[in-house]
């Protein structure tokens, strides 16, 4: 490897899918003769070449759970994956069937997926231990490979950047998410080979490298967590405060170790939902949340469930309907519109949408991120209600929309959510919804705290685009960094 790779070894893995870049690189820099500084005889062959005797397995129809104790079982695909050999992966084969000893998967196989998902069709692994009785299935290519190489290499080989773009070219299927390749298409397998004793030594090199990386990963795993967990411990101090001078004490020891605490996009979202909690427990006003009124959601908001337009309904062009998809955070994104035509909005007025209504999604799961809700503009009109959204639409002397869609979006009440599920499906029961009590201080107090929430959101914002701005600079570093290592 480069002198220039080993001595930023942290400004990759630091960088943005840094660790699975660097793996990669070491994949690379492996089988084109770059990771030990010396080219030494390298030929170009075909994995045909290495290989003694090939062969497939059987797929009879099995039972649905794995072999045990002395039975026979059928390897599934998924023994075969990121270079682990997995023989826990296989189904048993019914007591009715005879099986084949001679497909018995052997210490020294060379296994090769034929069929999985285009990310891991034609994985490989060597087997270097196996249960007896468990059979090799037609999914799984097994290869004998000959005495000239060592398997661990046509492993590196097999699994390397150039090797994964040969495959996605041969790969067929008709499925984006099920591709196979053929025999005969692994044995055309491109291989830069390098004499016998360069490949233990590579294969020696790689394994420190790689073991190298597993600690970097590991070390930065660590250090994720921990930070996770000191802001964590940062904004419940806050957001927990019993009293305006423990806040005060709180909020003081946040700010000295602001610039070093909210150093990635998680830690600032954490920091926007803490920001939300606390406004909603009167942090943000000026007399606290003394005189608050506690309010039945129901009795705050006019509820609206949409109707079950069908597709067949559906133009081109006409009166637009609000779909989950089109819920973006705090908007409707119209860029995939679903309309009927504009005759037939009369027979829907019921469901029409006016400015200012407040729209929530029914089957979104809930993350701590937020809910996705909206508030519907003049320039969204006209538009209709479509099924699985719910319109919840302000009573006027109590809650401002803006007021209500910050609510939706806090800890508050996103942690008081139960979602139910619907033929499989996760969502929000708006009887839940209504039955909720949401916190409601004066119309002009509510315009108050939406303007300082609006201030400090925006202030969230921009520190989360200087650290994507900065991490992106970052990946860009990294990757010429890379482009340099593989071009030299």
């Amino acid at each position: 490897m480069t002198a220039a790779v080993l001595e930023n070894l942290g400004l990759l893995a630091e960088a943005p899918g840094g660790i699975e870049r660097l793996r990669e690189l070491i994949l690379e820099l492996a089988t084109n003769g770059r990771l030990l500084g010396v080219n030494g005889d390298w030929r170009a062959t075909q994995l045909r070449e290495l290989v003694v005797s090939s062969g497939a397995g059987w797929s009879p129809s099995c039972d649905a759970r794995p072999r045990s104790d002395d039975e026979w079982g059928v390897l599934k695909v998924s023994a075969v994956s990121w270079g682990q050999f997995r023989p826990d992966e296989n189904k048993a084969l019914p007591a009715h069937l005879t099986p084949r000893p001679e497909l018995q998967v052997q210490p020294g196989d060379f296994l090769v997926s034929r069929a999985n998902t285009a990310e891991l069709v034609a994985r490989s692994v060597v087997v270097e231990g196996t249960p007896p009785k468990l059979m090799l299935s037609d999914k799984i290519v097994r290869l004998r490979l000959s005495d000239a190489c060592d398997p661990r290499f046509i492993q590196i080989a097999n699994s390397a950047p150039e090797a994964r773009r040969y495959y996605a070219r041969v790969a067929g299927g008709t499925s984006s998410s099920m591709k196979n390749v053929s025999r005969e298409q692994i044995l055309a397998l491109p291989v830069l080979l390098p004499p016998l004793a360069e490949q233990h030594r590579i294969v020696a090199k790689f394994d420190e490298l790689m073991a190298l990386c597993d600690r970097l990963e590991a070390r930065q795993q660590d250090a994720e967590a921990a930070h996770a967990r000191l802001v964590q411990a940062l904004l419940d101090s806050l957001t927990q405060a019993r009293d305006a001078e423990e806040f005060q004490a709180c909020w003081q020891r946040l700010a000295t170790a602001f610039a070093e605490t909210f150093t990635s996009e998680a830690s600032v979202e954490a920091l926007a939902q803490a920001v939300r909690t606390l406004a909603f427990r009167g942090a943000l006003s000026r007399d606290g949340a003394a005189n608050w009124k506690q309010v039945r959601v129901n009795d705050a908001v006019q509820f609206l469930n949409g109707y079950a337009f069908k597709s067949e309904w559906f133009v081109p062009h006409g009166i637009r309907l609000v779909r989950n998809v089109n819920i973006a955070h705090g908007s409707i994104d119209w860029r995939d519109a679903a309309c009927i035509p504009v005759e037939r909005s009369d027979e829907f007025a019921a469901f029409s949408l006016k400015a200012g209504d407040v729209l929530l999604t029914l089957d979104r799961p809930i993350i701590s991120t937020g809910l996705k809700v909206a508030v519907v503009r003049a320039g969204d009109l006209p538009c209709l209600l479509l099924q699985r959204v719910a319109r919840l639409t302000p009573r006027e002397h109590l809650v401002r929309a803006a007021y209500l869609l910050h609510w939706l979006r806090s800890p508050l009440f996103i942690d008081a959510i139960d979602p139910g599920r619907s033929n499989g499906v996760p969502h929000i029961s708006t009887k839940q919804v209504g039955s909720m009590t949401i916190p409601l201080p004066a119309l002009d107090e509510q315009d108050r705290i939406v303007a300082n929430l609006d201030s400090l959101l925006a202030l969230c914002d921009q520190l989360k685009a200087r650290i994507a701005a900065a991490r992106a600079k970052h990946a860009q570093l990294a990757e010429a960094l890379v482009a340099q290592a593989v071009a030299a």
